[in-house]
């Protein structure tokens, strides 16, 4: 019989559960770039873990020393990374100054005359409206300190995350077997073997979608590479990086690149000498990036995706758009990570489902 007693009993137990989920999340959402930092740092040790391997086996390197040789490999990536676009920078600078200012500055006094001259012709004395208006004191150059304030702040926020993610990487890299005899002592026994090849098949399958993600930039990079080479565009080398590099984020990557690379091939023919040819270059550059991203989006990503986490490029497809509808770009980026994930669990704990049965087939 239901008494005031186990009614009351019950709504202080709903209440306890709903305020701790609420602090639950309110610590989640306090912590949430430790959360991030752990997230990149296991990315990044996924797709060290082949390299850490190929060392100890094909090179004889001590554990340790392979995995301090992977991640100082990984910071000399990043460290050329962010030195390529010095470079781009200072000469897309360069190419900005050579446009010509005395004719822009002619052409903006005559604009204040027509101006001028309009105003007056309809009895407006646009001078007086100016000074009433004071605009001089409405004008606020705090912006300025507080810009360089919070662009400092940033770069502290940046080297603390990369520290931080290195520093956690090392240890993900380092103690994967520790990690796996720990959570043996904390996992139930009845679900532990079920848990840790779940683990090892995530790590496995993951590890592949990381490398091959590596391998479908790459091939983008020396495509693009070829279509800037033969068109002389400046800077061929960086810019092909930067915009294959966009291509992670599927769909929208490759449409943000190719405005970039639009942008940055127009701006390296700001001079006299080559300015007749900037359309027509532009262009010629923008079909060449067209056809490899056809080549790509058609050959090259349902490929390596397929074999890489096991499903079909139809699956893939559905994923990443549903993923992209209901989570923005953010979703898209890791939509098949998470689907590899999901997948995998559900095969390991619900093997006689049906649907289970036919997604995981090839797992």
């Amino acid at each position: 019989m239901v008494t005031s007693k186990t009614i009351a009993n019950g709504i202080l137990r709903a209440l306890a559960i709903i305020t701790g989920i609420l602090l639950l999340l309110f610590l989640l959402f306090k912590i949430q770039s430790v959360i991030l930092f752990l997230f990149i740092a296991l990315i990044v040790s996924m797709i060290g873990n082949p390299i850490v391997k190929f060392l100890e086996k094909r090179l004889k390197f001590n554990h340790i020393v392979a995995v301090i040789v992977t991640l100082v490999f990984f910071i000399l990536l990043l460290a050329g990374f962010i030195m390529m676009f010095v470079p781009l920078i200072v000469s897309q600078g360069e190419n900005l100054s050579l446009l010509d200012t005395a004719r822009l500055e002619t052409d903006l006094v005559d604009l204040t005359e027509r101006l001028k001259s309009y105003f007056s012709d309809h009895n407006i004395d646009i001078e007086s409206m100016v000074k009433q208006s004071d605009l001089s004191s409405k004008l606020n150059l705090n912006f300025i300190p507080n810009f360089i304030n919070s662009l400092v702040s940033i770069l502290g926020n940046v080297g603390v995350a990369i520290g931080s993610v290195i520093f956690i990487t090392f240890f993900f890299l380092k103690d994967q077997k520790l990690f796996i005899i720990n959570a043996k002592k904390i996992l139930p026994n009845e679900h532990e073997d079920k848990i840790l090849n779940s683990f090892r098949k995530i790590n496995h399958l993951l590890s592949r979608y990381f490398i091959g993600l590596i391998g479908q930039v790459t091939i983008l990079f020396i495509c693009y590479l070829i279509v800037l080479l033969i068109f002389g565009v400046e800077n061929a080398f960086i810019i092909a990086f930067i915009t294959a590099i966009l291509n992670i984020i599927p769909y929208i990557g490759p449409l943000i690149a190719t405005v970039l690379v639009a942008v940055l091939t127009m701006l390296g023919h700001m001079d006299p000498e080559s300015q007749g040819e900037m359309l027509s270059t532009t262009l010629y550059v923008l079909i060449g990036y067209t056809v490899a991203q056809i080549i790509d989006n058609n050959i090259t990503t349902p490929l390596i995706f397929s074999n890489s986490v096991n499903s079909h490029p139809l699956e893939i497809f559905v994923v990443i758009l549903a993923s992209g509808f209901i989570f923005g770009v953010l979703g898209m980026i890791v939509a098949v990570p998470l689907y590899t994930i999901v997948k995998v669990v559900a095969k390991e704990f619900f093997p006689q489902n049906p649907i289970v049965k036919v997604l995981t087939r090839n797992i």
